[in-house]
């Protein structure tokens, strides 16, 4: 099923043909699709929250300025979790506001702070489809990029015939699933991601290790396969559940991963977002090492460990055609990502300032420096799973 997985929000605005979206949620849930429903002010005198909530199985919202909603998911947050957002019944208000930019109530802000595709399904008396204004403003949404399903022609609840009436939910279900689809650019590409620190062991039960929680790689993973990736995770030990349809392969050392990464290509991408420590110790003690009281700490012996992103960044019909490296830094970001590039080998560099004082080594968020042949950007501030998705959607443009 093409749409299984994927999340609609639902805009419900004003009219008689609200009715109609307990329909389409209900097809939209059959197909396996996830459903958050937003009603408009004017659409609950034709449809309740509780019966949009009792066939969506998710919280209805409606109100742009509760603050039990902006405490728990902000509204612009809400917009950006969806992959599609559909508006249907779509009124001749809030296309108006639409084309106009307006954001006087929840609807109205959640499509003006998207960065999702939005398809609309018209709704309305006749008369006012065919109005000079509702037209004007039909023009402007579609050089904006919005789609459009139906109106169809035919009677309508105030007795008048013509094009207005709301297009079918079985018509709206399938232009949701070609949207859906054609949001897929990676289909039919391997993606290869690790992830996460190593461990590596100075005896059974102590190891050298680093911060890394695992999430920046884990949420590249999720990004790539939501584009239609086949993706394999190479992760390391982390506290992090595995990213929905993606295929995971658990190691610990960075002999380990390396072995992993090996047998997982070949692969169209590899995204190399795992903390791999350098050096590992040689001749890990098979028991447990016992402090001797008086004796003098014992001496680890360090040897370095592969090199998985110079590896398989090498030239060779094995190498993917697009090699992503990560760069954790904590002085001269900018000059260390690029020598980092010259000297691995690989396409991409992504690197951050993982220094205490920016939260970011295990933290939620990420700033990074993206850098390629053609130059640097500088990306703000934002969550992982923002430069997640925002990453996924350069590899998907540049393997198009």
């Amino acid at each position: 099923m093409p749409i299984a997985g994927r999340k609609v929000l639902l805009m419900v605005t004003g009219g008689i043909a609200a009715y109609k979206a307990l329909e389409l949620i209900r097809l939209l849930r059959t197909e396996g699709c996830g459903v958050t429903a937003v009603l408009s002010h004017n659409a609950a005198h034709f449809v309740t929250p509780l019966a949009l909530q009792a066939l969506a199985e998710n919280r209805v919202y409606s109100d742009l300025f509760s603050l039990t909603d902006e405490s728990e998911m902000g509204h612009i947050q809400l917009s950006r979790a969806a992959d599609l957002l559909v508006v249907a019944p779509a009124s001749a208000d809030i296309l108006a506001k639409m084309a106009a930019g307006l954001a006087d109530d929840l609807a109205s802000t959640l499509l003006l702070a998207t960065d999702k595709r939005v398809l609309v399904a018209p709704a309305m008396n006749v008369r006012m489809w065919l109005h000079p204004a509702t037209q004007a403003n039909m023009a402007r949404l579609a050089e904006r990029g919005v789609a459009v399903v139906g109106p169809d022609e035919g009677a309508m609840a105030c007795n008048e015939y013509g094009p207005g009436r709301l297009a079918e939910p079985p018509a709206i279900l399938a232009a949701i699933m070609r949207l859906l689809d054609a949001a897929k650019p990676l289909a039919g590409r391997h993606a290869l991601v690790t992830s996460g620190p190593t461990h590596e062991p100075i005896d059974p039960v102590r190891y050298i290790a680093n911060r890394s929680s695992g999430r920046q790689g884990h949420a590249i993973a999720a990004a790539l396969a939501e584009l239609g990736a086949r993706v394999t995770l190479v992760s390391g030990p982390v506290a992090l559940a595995d990213p929905p349809g993606v295929e995971v392969r658990r190691v610990e050392t960075a002999e380990e991963m390396l072995a992993a990464t090996e047998a997982a290509l070949p692969a169209d991408v590899a995204v190399f977002a795992a903390a791999v420590a350098d050096w590992r110790v040689a001749g890990a003690a098979g028991q447990k090492i016992k402090k001797v009281p008086g004796a003098a700490p014992p001496r680890l012996e360090l040897v370095p460990n592969p090199d998985i992103l110079a590896t398989i960044s090498k030239p060779g019909p094995r190498r993917p055609r697009l090699v992503i490296g990560f760069a954790a830094e904590t002085e001269e970001v900018r000059r260390n990502a690029e020598a980092k590039r010259a000297r691995k080998g690989c396409d991409w560099i992504v690197a951050n300032d993982v220094s205490p004082a920016t939260g970011i080594m295990g933290g939620a968020e990420n700033a990074v420096l993206l850098v390629t042949a053609q130059g640097i950007e500088d990306w703000p501030r934002m969550p992982k799973r923002d430069v997640a998705r925002r990453l996924a959607e350069r590899i998907a443009e540049a393997l198009a």
